[in-house]
Order: C-alpha cells, then sequence, then structure tokens
C-alpha cells in the first residue's frame, strides 16, 4: 500500500532529480489521510506493507508521526512493515528518542538517499549536507532499530571524478554499514539543472564501461559487513544482486565479464527511473 502523507519533498534542491520539482511541499491535510486509511481499512486486507509517501514522510511534526503510526496500528493490525523515504536533514532534526518511538509504532524500514560519499559531488549536486552528517544519520537510524536502506547514484561524480566517488561512497558506506545497498544509475531528466549542465557540455556522464569500472571499485572496496546488495534496478546496464559479504567474487566476476563484453548490457532505450 501506498500512503501519501505529504506532497513533494521538503528539500527538493538536488539538482538531478525531477520527481518533484514543480510539486510545492506540504502536509497531507489530516482529514483525507483519515480517509485513506478508513478505506485501506477496509479493502487492503491482503497489503501487508505500507509506504508512507511523498519524498519524506519524516518531515512530519513528531505528534503527527505519532498519531499516524498508531491509526495504522489501530485500523490495520495486520500491517507488519511500514517504511518511508528519509532525507538526511530529517533524520538530524529528529532525537534518537522519537526514533525509537516510531520503531516501536511500526515504523520498521527507512531508505536514505545517499547518492555519493565523495563531498564535492554532493555539494555539486546540492544534497545539502556532507558524508560525515550522512554517516551520522544512518548509524542513528540503525542504532534505533530501524532497517536501512541507503541508494547510491552511479555517473553523479561525471567522467572526472568517477573513481573518486566510487571509493568515498564505498567509505561511507563502510562507516554506516546499511542492512541494504541499493545501487541505481543516473538517467537525466530534462526538468533538471544537472540535465542543462549535461546539454551545456558543463556535465560529461560516464559511458557504460566508467559505469561499471565504477560499480566494481565500490564493491572491492566495500568491507566485509553483512547486507542484502542491489544494483538490478532499471536504470542499470547490468542487473546483479546478492548477499555481502558471501556474494562478493561473485558480483565482482560479473561486472569483470560484462567488461570483457561477455554479458548483454541493458539498452539506452530500455533503462528507466
Amino acid at each position: 500500500m501506498i500512503l501519501q502523507v505529504t506532497t513533494g519533498c521538503s528539500h527538493n534542491r538536488c539538482t538531478f532529480c525531477g520527481a518533484y520539482r514543480d510539486k510545492p511541499f506540504a502536509d497531507k491535510p489530516w482529514q483525507q489521510i483519515e480517509a485513506d486509511l478508513d478505506f485501506a481499512a477496509a479493502w487492503c486486507r491482503r497489503q501487508t506493507t505500507l509506504f508512507l509517501a511523498d519524498g519524506d514522510a519524516l518531515a512530519l511534526p513528531h505528534a503527527h508521526m505519532l498519531t499516524l503510526l498508531s491509526r495504522i496500528r489501530e485500523k490495520m493490525p495486520w500491517v507488519r512493515r511500514v517504511s518511508a523515504y528519509a532525507t538526511c536533514q530529517n533524520i538530524a532534526a529528529i532525537s534518537d528518542q522519537h526514533l525509537r518511538e516510531y520503531r516501536d509504532l511500526g515504523l520498521s524500514r527507512l531508505y536514505m538517499g545517499l547518492e555519493s560519499g565523495h563531498d564535492p559531488t554532493l555539494k555539486s549536486i546540492a544534497k545539502g549536507v556532507d558524508s560525515s552528517q550522512m554517516i551520522v544519520a544512518g548509524q542513528r537510524v540503525r542504532a534505533a532499530g530501524i532497517f536501512l536502506s541507503v541508494t547510491c547514484l552511479l555517473g553523479i561524480a561525471g567522467t572526472d571524478h568517477s573513481q573518486d566517488h566510487a571509493l568515498a561512497t564505498a567509505s561511507a558506506l563502510n562507516r554506516m554499514q546499511p542492512h541494504q545497498i541499493a545501487v541505481l544509475t543516473l538517467i537525466m531528466l530534462a526538468n533538471t539543472p544537472l540535465y542543462r549542465l549535461w546539454t551545456n557540455g558543463r556535465f560529461a556522464l560516464p559511458d557504460s564501461g566508467q559505469l561499471l569500472r565504477e560499480l566494481f571499485s565500490m564493491v572491492a572496496a566495500l568491507e566485509p559487513f553483512r547486507t542484502q546488495f542491489h544494483a538490478n534496478h532499471a536504470s542499470n546496464y547490468l542487473a546483479l544482486s546478492g548477499r555481502l559479504p558471501k556474494d562478493r567474487q561473485t558480483i565482482l566476476a560479473a561486472i569483470d565479464r560484462a567488461l570483457a563484453g561477455q554479458m548483454v548490457l541493458r539498452p539506452d532505450q530500455s533503462r528507466r527511473l
């Protein structure tokens, strides 16, 4: 189930993201949320997971969030997992105690967009935070007992800093040790500032070979902490998935075969966000 509790994104400045570019951020009126919950309680009894949309439900005031999670538990006790996107800024604004309260009321998974551990790249894409702040936010989510999924974005540093981005991102992940790593590949969207830089020749997008080498370096530099690894998103040229560290060599070998032309890559016309 997808329950919309906010519209837009409270940050909405990332230069690569076009998802909420023309949508002002706002909390959804509580009356509408209650009506949606009543509908879900009556008609969604087979759905056991629920996602709080849009861009970052954690921007809701604390009291509002407590009421929301309590209502979900009260009206839909069969829901086993409630999840949401979470910006670093919104995590930073929430105390450890409040994070634990959310967990106790059923918020069990948060998806945080790291994108890169490379500070110059984070600055250039207007992420609004640096890698040290990202790391602390991720560590605090884990410490609260909430499943942490972290997204990384191949190609976001361009051609000049591709390997710097790969190694710095691995370093940040090593310190966060998220339960899940999700790797996507940058796709240019016409309504974004980064697209305009690209079309003006001020940003060079790595080709498929460079992106695969970026991915190889990132995976190779990860320390042996246990995590789910997914690089099977539709934006990627090569679909990979496994558990680390157990499947590290299998994943690296697959990237090697792809670089050697021994595996078919997803064509550009088939890649999607």
